[in-house]
C-alpha cells in the first residue's frame, strides 16, 4: 500500500510564505510525475504545480512567479514553496503522483495516489 502524507500547512499573513511537503512511502518502485493541487470552499479542485520524474514543471497561471514545485527522489518527496501568498491562495492543499508499486515478487502495478491534504489559510 501506498501512502502520501502532507505537511506545512498553516495561518499565514498575505505577503508571507509557507512550504509544503508531501513524502510517499509504501511498496514504491519508482514515482513519475508528482503535482500539488488545491480546493477552496465552493470550487473544484485545480492543479497548482506538477513535476515530472525529469524535473520539468508546469504552474498554473494564477502562481506563476509566486510558487514553487521541486522534488527529492532520494526521499520520495515533493515540495511547494509558495511566497507573496494572497487570501485567494486559501484552500486545502493535496498531494498527487504517479506511482509503481510492486505487488509481489513478479508483480508490479502503476497507480495514481492522493494525500489527504493541508490546509493554507492565507488572512490578516
Amino acid at each position: 500500500q501506498v501512502q502520501l502524507v502532507e505537511s506545512g500547512g498553516g495561518l499565514v499573513q498575505p505577503g508571507g510564505s509557507l512550504r509544503l511537503s508531501c513524502v510517499a512511502s509504501g511498496s514504491i518502485l519508482s514515482i513519475n510525475g508528482m503535482g500539488w493541487y488545491r480546493q477552496a470552499p465552493g470550487k473544484q479542485r485545480e492543479l497548482v504545480a506538477s513535476i515530472t520524474g525529469g524535473g520539468s514543471t508546469n504552474y498554473a497561471d494564477s502562481v506563476k512567479g509566486r510558487f514553487t514545485i521541486s522534488r527529492d527522489n532520494a526521499k520520495n518527496t515533493v515540495y511547494l514553496q509558495m511566497n507573496s501568498l494572497k487570501p485567494e491562495d486559501t484552500a486545502v492543499y493535496y498531494c498527487n503522483a504517479d506511482i509503481n508499486t510492486r505487488l509481489s515478487a513478479f508483480v508490479q502495478a502503476a497507480g495514481n495516489y492522493w494525500g489527504q491534504g493541508t490546509q493554507v489559510t492565507v488572512s490578516s
